[in-house]
């Protein structure tokens, strides 16, 4: 019996012997019915619950212009002095803290509104140099331009307002824009006198004119009214181009058909000519 006990642990032991080694070539040989997993079945990767940067980016720029949008509106409405960073915020149905989001303070604010103003004036000048033509055709589309401007949100903030409330380390930055748009006034103007299509005028003070008559509109505009933006601008324009005294068309002179002299009479007879008296 110990005997048969013992041949039955060996053919236990070679059994379990080529069966680990079954398992083990198995395992090392490569089954078809079952592939190596790939990428695509690799646990989805978590959802960020932030946006990527660049949607981030546009969406602040997208509020702050808000901000500055509606403290241009309060400026015009009420004047920089009386409008509060509560006003605004109430506007944006948000709260005040909010806007430190997006801006330091009022002063930045209305720094922001004006030289967007100024900087939608600059691109519109210069986008009509650019089409070209005839320094009157530029000159009236400048001038289109800068009406149109003033009747929106910061051309009318820039107008209505005044640099002079500006912080004044920012003040002399938006003096040479503003004299920028001037200069391009007087060229054209000066342009338009070399070529004939303006009358010989003093460049500098016909600048002045057009410049000062055109932002006047941002100050007694108001949208909504009896007339158009457009219909403003364009009857300030023919105003200042055509002038407001009425000009009386000239009388039609005849003809005059020289009559030979031997022809003429006085009083419905041929003249007669004197009789010489042999005096000089």
């Amino acid at each position: 019996m110990p005997q048969a006990k013992a041949a039955s642990t060996r053919r236990s032991s070679k059994s379990s012997t080529s069966s680990g080694s079954s398992s083990q070539r198995a395992a090392s040989k490569p089954s078809s019915a079952a592939p190596a997993p790939g990428p695509e079945d690799a646990p989805d990767a978590a959802a960020s619950p932030w946006a990527p940067v660049s949607h981030r980016e546009r969406q602040r720029e997208a509020k702050r212009n808000a901000v500055l949008q509606a403290a241009a509106q309060l400026f015009n409405e009420r004047g920089f002095h009386a409008t509060s960073l509560d006003d605004i915020a109430a506007r944006l149905n948000v709260t005040k803290p909010t806007l430190y989001y997006y801006v330091k303070n009022k002063d930045e604010i209305l720094l922001q509104c004006v030289s967007k103003g100024l900087q939608m004036m600059l691109e519109g000048i210069a986008a009509s140099r650019a089409a070209g033509g005839k320094a009157i055709d530029q000159l009236m589309t400048c001038m289109q331009v800068y009406a149109r401007i003033v009747t929106m949100d910061f051309g009318m903030c820039l107008i209505r307002v005044g640099d002079e409330q500006v912080p004044p380390e920012s003040r002399k930055e938006l003096r040479r824009l503003k004299s920028a748009i001037d200069q391009e006034f007087r060229r054209l103007v000066a342009e338009g006198v070399a070529e004939g299509s303006i009358q010989p005028c003093d460049p500098k003070i016909t600048a002045f004119v057009i410049a000062g008559a055109l932002s006047w509109i941002g100050r007694w505009y108001q949208p909504g009214g009896e007339y158009t933006a457009e219909q403003v601008a364009q009857q300030c324009i023919a105003t200042l181009c055509d002038g407001v005294l009425r000009r009386p068309a000239q009388a039609a002179v005849p003809e005059v058909v020289p009559v030979p002299a031997a022809q003429r009479k006085v009083g419905g007879a041929k003249a007669k000519t004197p009789a010489r008296s042999g005096k000089a």
